[in-house]
């Protein structure tokens, strides 16, 4: 099994013919991603060769759903043109919307969200790697050759990190691995991978990684405490920011001691996860468990 994305989902790319998602569908398509369809209105009726495969372009998402059966839409749009393609996919009723786009406006992101939320589908993102099922799927921006199918699940919101904890645990391979992105409004969770890999049986061990600012990893530590019985090992990157310093993504804003690295790692060990101090000191706490 794997979370969210199995390599029976039909994946359509909004944005499929602009060069980020030609160069990314491409890739997509070569780890073995079943993509049915890209989505521009200017295009509608054509197609595009990726190699030895065509890949037909609709007018609009519910178009693309009614032709293909298509369960997922990753967006590459650029920020200004991101919330109507999201409230697009979502009026589709598309279950999952992948939200690659970066600089998506905080508010346009709240109104997307908001009508995600009350359509029950799923996001995503924004300003996110994306989410790859080894071997099954990829959907995103996510290196497909980095790891295998393996038994870690791994939730990150850092699109760098989450390649290094593959590259560092290849050996063991991924159920899944899901960027969720780091911006303030996120459309999925640390709790809801968390929930998703302890529900899934083909994940073991659980890798974690926050950053700081906002509280969402000691509201991740509160859940694992209450709701995860698998192993859970963390990593809070952003140890050595000073204090009142906005770091990287834009939800990474320290104030006092709310936020700081240090407090998540508390809330994070008080819960019973083990916290490296580095990424690499993160992956041999999981290889502990992994060989155990």
């Amino acid at each position: 099994m794997a979370i969210f994305l199995t390599e029976a989902s039909k994946v359509i790319v909004q944005g499929m013919t602009g060069s980020e998602g030609t160069k990314h569908t491409t890739r997509m398509l070569a780890s073995g991603t079943n993509v049915v369809g890209g989505v521009n209105p200017r295009k509608a009726g054509t197609s595009v060769a990726f190699g030895e495969t065509e890949v037909p372009v609709f007018g609009s998402v519910s178009e693309a759903m009614e032709k293909t059966g298509a369960d997922v839409s990753v967006i590459f749009v650029p920020p200004a043109h991101t919330k109507g393609a999201v409230v697009e996919a979502i009026q589709a009723g598309i279950p999952l919307v992948v939200i690659i786009t970066e600089g998506v406006p905080v508010a346009d992101t709240a109104e997307f969200f908001a009508l995600a939320q009350d359509k029950g589908v799923r996001l995503i993102g924004p300003n996110c790697p994306g989410l790859i099922s080894p071997g099954k799927s990829n959907v995103g921006i996510i290196p497909a050759d980095i790891t295998g199918p393996g038994r870690v699940g791994l939730v990150s919101k850092s699109g760098t990190l989450t390649y290094q904890m593959m590259y560092e645990l290849r050996d063991f391979g991924f159920s899944s691995a899901v960027g969720i992105g780091g911006d303030p409004i996120i459309g999925t969770t640390h709790i809801d991978a968390l929930a998703a890999f302890e529900a899934d049986p083909d994940t073991d061990v659980i890798v974690m990684i926050g950053e700081i600012g906002g509280d969402a990893e000691e509201r991740a530590a509160a859940y694992i405490a209450e709701h995860v019985t698998k192993p859970v090992v963390g990593y809070v990157a952003g140890f050595t920011a000073p204090e009142g310093k906005t770091m990287g993504h834009a939800g990474a804003i320290v104030s006092g001691s709310s936020g700081t690295a240090q407090a998540k790692k508390e809330a994070l060990e008080a819960a019973g996860v083990k916290v490296g101090k580095t990424p690499s000191e993160t992956a041999a706490l999981a290889r502990e468990l992994l060989s155990a």
